[in-house]
């Protein structure tokens, strides 16, 4: 689970940790809060330094593809096709670089989404090329072999060293890359708090006054160089806080224990009082339109070339047992919502299970012949491509469950009642608990629970990369020794 800042974690950790109780961090001196804050605020400057060694190197590497392709292909360098080429593509490639945030601290410090965007912008940048090179009739100014082989390089360069660049980043700014410092003030702070907490008396900011110009000038010091501020404080100082740190040029916050059963997403304002916003519906209409795009993009072309086998699999089914090719199950979709989820059937017709309150075992004696081979190999899912067209499920999302799924005799959302957030995407033909090899029968409650936290994952972190990470690796798991 991600956090909005590190002081969130000890909050939202904590409800799980029942019946523990961290011990309490020990507390800091004047000169170790001093030392504290100056590590902590070099991160701005650490930060800095790792985005412009991304920018560097990146240039180096794609003139380097373009400077090999050139020995490669003339067995020398064309100095006049290789600046002619470097002089389009490189300004070309950074700006799509700085539009896709390529070179953010964030990006790089994930070696698949870095990687990615680092590509994109390449693929742009060669491709604009090509375009303009064709609209100005300048195509034989250059050797579109070498363009070729050097585009080629220049990704296969870009992906390998993005990739280290995300392991060597995470050795260089450790475990956060953002300089958000955790003052404590007069509340006990545990050993959950991390290296990025300081103590409010430590720092001479123990119930600090706005008269008192010493403690103003004071906290403004102690948050120089960070990237947000965050307060611990008793109830009846949070006003007094709020006050002083509206005061600072860095994003603020005021840690609010008593809320964090309610888990709000934000803040709003009604009838001129403060409300919490307890959930942010579906992805946004940008995303929804984004995502919708893609499941076409991909479900249009690959459903007629999918016939044969469906046609060949359905008569399968048939000649296998006596009835219908398909199985039609009514499942929870998109806002809990029910839907009828398409399948060929794998079970003999008396023994089917419209609710899904039996799961299936490994040697189940109600699925037929081919249904086994189906299910093993992920076929008898097929059918559901017309679902996706239909709009009712997308390519990558949580798994839909029959309304009376179980593990160990308890309704999925006995067992954890956030099993309905996960809902507020569409369902999904593969997803982030499958590709983690979370999938088959649900016999035990951990079954539901570690499927539930990557889908709840993946609603937080949606992104179009990470859907075409996930089909990727589906390919893997097709066959998997959960599938039965």
């Amino acid at each position: 689970m991600k956090f909005d800042s590190l002081a969130d974690a000890p909050r939202r950790i904590s409800p799980g940790l029942t019946g523990l109780s961290p011990s309490p961090a020990p507390k800091l001196d004047w000169h170790g809060a001093m030392t504290r804050l100056t590590r902590l605020a070099s991160k701005k400057r650490r930060r800095t330094i790792l985005s412009a060694w991304a920018v560097a190197v990146d240039l180096a590497a794609i003139s380097a593809a373009f400077l090999v392709a050139s020995l490669l292909r003339i067995g020398s360098i064309d100095e006049d096709q290789l600046v002619r080429i470097l002089v389009c593509i490189l300004p070309i490639y950074m700006g799509v670089a700085l539009n896709n945030q390529s070179h953010h601290v964030t990006t790089l410090l994930n070696d698949f989404k870095s990687a990615w965007r680092a590509a994109t912008a390449l693929a742009f940048a060669a491709g604009a090329m090509l375009l303009v090179a064709f609209f100005m009739k300048i195509g034989e100014d250059f050797s579109r072999l070498l363009f070729g082989v050097g585009t080629v390089l220049a990704l296969t360069l870009l992906v390998l060293w993005r990739y280290g660049l995300a392991r060597i980043g995470q050795r260089y700014l450790g475990d956060s890359p953002f300089a958000d410092l955790c003052i404590y003030d007069g509340v006990e702070r545990s050993a959950l708090s991390g290296a990025e907490a300081i103590d409010a008396d430590a720092v001479g900011l123990s119930s600090p006054y706005p008269n008192d110009p010493a403690v103003v000038a004071n906290l403004a010091r102690v948050a120089h160089g960070m990237d947000r501020v965050i307060v611990h404080c008793r109830p009846e100082q949070r006003t007094q806080w709020a006050f002083m740190l509206r005061s600072l040029d860095v994003p603020s916050e005021i840690v609010t224990p008593e809320l964090t059963d309610l888990y709000p997403l934000g803040i709003g304002r009604r009838s001129g009082q403060a409300s919490l916003l307890l959930g942010g519906g579906t992805l946004s209409w940008s995303q929804r339109l984004l995502k919708r795009s893609f499941d076409l993009a991909v479900t249009v072309p690959v459903l007629p070339l999918l016939l044969p086998l469906l046609a060949a699999i359905a008569l399968v089914v048939k000649l296998d047992s006596p009835g219908p090719a398909f199985f039609r199950q009514e499942r929870i979709g998109l806002g809990n919502r029910k839907f009828h989820i398409l399948k060929f059937r794998t079970m003999r017709v008396e023994s089917c299970d419209a609710n899904g309150d039996q799961s299936t075992s490994r040697a189940d004696d109600r699925i037929t012949r081919v249904g086994s081979f189906l299910r093993r190999s992920s076929l008898d899912e097929i059918p559901q491509f017309l679902n996706v067209l239909t709009g009712s499920m997308s390519i990558v999302g949580p798994r839909p469950h029959a309304m009376g799924s179980r593990a160990e005799n308890a309704l999925f959302w006995d067992i954890d009642d956030r099993y309905w957030h996960r809902h507020s995407v569409k369902p999904g033909l593969t997803g982030l608990a499958q590709v983690r090899g979370y999938r088959g029968a649900t016999e035990i409650r951990s079954d539901l629970t570690n499927r539930l936290q990557s889908d709840l994952e993946y609603i937080e972190e949606w992104s179009l990369p990470t859907d075409v990470r996930i089909i990727f690796q589906t390919f893997s798991v097709l066959l998997h020794k959960n599938a039965f």
